[in-house]
């Protein structure tokens, strides 16, 4: 069997910055099986693989170790693919997911996520997180999976050297770790990590904005935040909190792209 295939790296123009995808293009779905092995050998934090259905796709995300409900850097890079590759030309495509109809449209270079907007709720503060993370945060709030972990400056988040072994006891997708920016032409900065879904640090998570954005709406008194997550690979990310939906919008690059073989 071949199977057509992107890399594609989201939230930068850079090609060696940003958040790598694979994207898998199937006549069919395959089972779960051969989908989990294909995420592990490409050994991307996400392989998005999408089936056409109806105008658009129905599109399903793995990590190298488990399947998630929501990719936010493999769905964009999917909408490159589409919109670049394969419907070169279109500017919008509607993707089926375990989270409801996603959908993506383009503008110039500029590719925007419309997503459920995940709403937190303030928690008490736990020592099993601060441990994890190996500080304390000045509060922690909780969404429907993610952890995040408010920090008083951007310093405490960029000195973060968490303890990944004690994390993955903790029940949860993975934490957020935050703070108001240094840059003045930023809103907030952002880590993310989820070791117990097989990904220690992920460089650009768009579904944690889904948590991020509401949270940072709300204190910061304004919908549209420019953000950034300062992982080692780093991307940028424009967002737009729509009370129910947010948009997440950046720009993404292909890296390879060529057929595997399975």
């Amino acid at each position: 069997m071949n199977i057509p295939y992107f890399q594609v790296n989201s939230f930068t123009s850079d090609t060696c910055q940003g958040n790598p995808a694979g994207v898998c293009i199937l006549n069919h779905w395959l089972e779960d099986k051969a989908l989990l092995h294909i995420a592990a050998e490409n050994d991307l934090s996400e392989t998005a693989f999408l089936v056409p259905k109806d105008q658009g796709f129905e599109i399903r995300w793995f990590t190298p170790d488990v399947e998630v409900d929501l990719c936010g850097h493999a769905t964009l890079a999917s909408a490159w693919a589409v919109l670049n590759m394969l419907r070169a030309g279109d500017t919008e495509v509607i993707f089926q997911s375990k989270s409801g109809e996603l959908t993506v449209t383009k503008q110039d270079d500029q590719l925007t996520l419309d997503f459920p907007s995940d709403m937190p709720e303030v928690c008490v503060n736990n020592d099993a997180v601060t441990q994890a993370l190996g500080a304390e945060p000045a509060q922690l709030w909780m969404g429907n999976e993610k952890v995040m972990a408010i920090f008083f400056n951007q310093k405490a988040v960029t000195d973060l050297t968490p303890d990944f072994d004690a994390m993955k006891s903790i029940k949860c997708q993975g934490i957020i770790a935050t703070a108001p920016a240094d840059d003045p032409e930023l809103d907030f900065v952002s880590r993310f990590f989820a070791p117990s879904v097989g990904i220690d640090e992920d460089p650009v998570t768009g579904a944690a904005h889904c948590v991020l954005i509401p949270y940072w709406a709300t204190r910061l008194e304004k919908d549209l935040l420019k953000c950034q997550q300062i992982s080692k690979r780093g991307g940028q990310l424009t967002c737009e909190f729509k009370g129910p939906r947010t948009h997440i919008t950046g720009q993404a690059t292909v890296y390879l792209s060529g057929v595997i073989h399975l």
